[in-house]
């Protein structure tokens, strides 16, 4: 049996943006707009997809996302988590605590709700 957390609690919204990409963490950075996070930043969300002249994104801002981590394996349950400059996560233990649902460290990616 495959277990999935693709889309439980899932929602977004739309933000001006600029040099981002699907599946990058993102911070807020003025009013209405996002970038991309330097390592150590805390997020907001995950870019799940760009507006066709790349200057809109809409970002998933709660229920589960799957990102890359660099670094150590980020450990399941309530785990510290912050950006890792890449667009990915690293585990944090300053960072803000999320629940780490899924780690897969043959692929480097790891599941946790936001």
């Amino acid at each position: 049996m495959s277990i999935s957390f693709e889309g439980i609690g899932q929602w977004a919204a739309t933000f001006t943006c600029a040099d981002v990409q699907e599946g990058d963490l993102v911070k807020i950075s003025g009013n209405g707009e996002v970038t991309v996070c330097a390592a150590g930043d805390k997020f907001c969300g995950q870019v799940v997809s760009l507006g066709r002249g790349g200057d809109a994104c809409s970002v998933q801002l709660g229920g589960f996302i799957t990102a890359g981590y660099t670094g150590t394996a980020p450990a399941p349950g309530y785990a510290g988590l912050s950006a890792d400059g890449s667009g990915g996560v690293q585990a944090d233990a300053a960072g803000r605590t999320y629940l780490v649902a899924d780690v897969d460290t043959g692929a480097n990616t790891v599941t946790f709700a936001l």
